[in-house]
């Protein structure tokens, strides 16, 4: 039953002020967040409200409020949106059962078992979130889960560095993972399919990150300190390490072009079956109920609940995101790309400057993804670009500001990570301190830029 009168979907949805009106609620929305993220900046959570405010914002300024809340309902309901959605539930459960298995303990261990450190040990925290980030396809689980246990046991390696490698390591597993959200929005909106993309990505993200994993080394031995790496907590078990094989079971489907929902479901079950064989995980751990509490606790439940945050705002976003895709703002910009476009360079600059300015604007690299992704197709398909080319683009443009800049998410988290105590504490960094040593992020923007003027990688997609 409609939830309103049927308005004329054939007129763009007008607004108070014109274009600036239209634009407003984005600057709501991008006010809001920047004054969070200065004063300490909370989860996705702490952006419900801004959200919140600036959808209302665009109900006050439009000129059919039947309208604006249709094309509300729209952006929310898109079926590449319930994609990420039901992506994010699943690879939440899959992450949730490899921390609590032990992994990035089993794989720290491995460093302490060699002795390493200084930029040695940078190397192996940034390769230990490159595999956990790849395996699970979040960055912000990634760094949630491996800077608190791998950035405290660096007292022999520059801080700094070491916390960018981290975070360097978990921007590598959002470029190049099949499971990663920004690889399903890219991939989707230019009608490509996963493993093609991912295939074909392989040739901009492998020297990006090989150069990274050099400079990262290399900085994170620019310090007097040397020795070993202590264990983490005491001995540690390899065991778990078994339980990598999940993750690589629904990469290896991925690419053979599963689905992703299969995909995704056989890496929960093999994980599960694998942690319970070698003991890393036990029956009670994954679902228990207490009686009399109404209630359900366990790895699988608090898996699911890593999905709620970023997930309610994805779909509020893209609530806004639909308000501005049904006025005459995005057919106004492709006319504007293609007419000022006038070559495959051109388009792809075009391209790549287009959706920077929208991770910009939302501060979410999915939402910019699905909001400029039929921008790009119709750019990149008038002058031949290929579609795995175009899904590249994006998503690797998306995987560098982030990563970068201080007032996003993935670069706060990472410097909430070093807030620890205790007379051997390592030093609390800022955003921006761990921005600037990410590498990954770095040599990823480079490669952009260099695959775009001269061309590298275009004419076979």
């Amino acid at each position: 039953m409609p939830l309103g009168p049927s308005p004329e979907l054939s007129l763009p949805l007008a607004f108070r002020g014109g274009l600036a009106g239209a634009l407003a609620p984005f600057g709501v929305f991008l006010g809001g967040v920047g004054t969070l993220a200065m004063l300490g900046a909370p989860d996705e959570k702490g952006f419900w409200p801004i959200l919140l405010a600036a959808l209302i914002t665009g109900l006050l300024l439009t000129r059919d409020r039947a309208r604006y809340a249709e094309a509300m309902l729209d952006g929310m309901g898109q079926r590449l949106v319930m994609i990420m959605l039901s992506a994010w539930l699943f690879a939440g459960v899959l992450g949730a059962l490899l921390s609590a298995g032990g992994v990035v303990q089993g794989l720290a261990g491995v460093a302490s078992l060699l002795g390493l450190g200084g930029g040695a040990y940078v190397a192996v925290a940034f390769v230990t979130a490159a595999v956990v980030s790849t395996a699970t396809g979040t960055s912000f689980g990634t760094i949630l889960l491996c800077g608190p246990i791998l950035y405290p046991a660096g007292v022999h390696s520059h801080p700094a560095a070491l916390m960018g490698a981290i975070l360097a390591g978990a921007t590598v597993g959002d470029s190049i993972s099949p499971v990663s959200d920004t690889t399903i929005a890219s991939s989707g909106t230019q009608g490509v399919d996963i493993g093609g993309t991912v295939r074909a990505r392989g040739r901009y993200a492998v020297p990006a990150g090989l150069v990274a994993l050099v400079v990262s080394t290399w900085l994170g031995g620019r310090t007097t300190g040397q020795g070993t790496v202590p264990m983490p907590g005491g001995s540690v078990s390899l065991a778990p390490l078994a339980m990598l094989l999940s993750p690589m079971l629904a990469i290896g489907m991925l690419l053979a072009r599963r689905h992703l929902i299969e995909s995704l479901l056989a890496g929960i079950t093999s994980a599960v079956l694998i942690g319970l064989a070698v003991g890393a995980l036990s029956p009670p751990a994954l679902l228990h109920v207490a009686p009399g509490t109404f209630g359900a606790t366990g790895v699988i439940v608090d898996g699911m609940q890593r999905a709620v945050g970023v997930s309610v705002f994805t779909i509020l976003l893209m609530g806004l995101v639909g308000t501005l895709q049904a006025t005459d703002v995005l057919p106004r910009l492709v006319a504007t790309v293609q007419r000022r476009a006038r070559s495959p360079r051109g388009a792809e600059w075009w391209m790549v400057g287009v959706v920077s300015a929208a991770v910009l604007l939302t501060t979410h690299s999915v939402v910019a993804i699905l909001a400029v992704g039929e921008v790009a197709k119709q750019t990149g398909e008038r002058f031949g670009l290929d579609g795995y080319r175009r899904a590249n683009l994006l998503d690797l443009t998306v995987c560098t500001w982030p990563f970068l800049l201080p007032y996003f998410l993935p670069t706060i988290l990472a410097a909430g990570t070093t807030r620890s105590e205790g007379p051997a504490a390592m030093p609390v960094l800022t955003a921006g301190m761990v921005g600037l040593y990410n590498t990954y992020a770095w040599a990823l923007l480079a490669m952009i830029v260099v695959a775009v003027a001269t061309g590298y990688g275009r004419r076979d997609g």
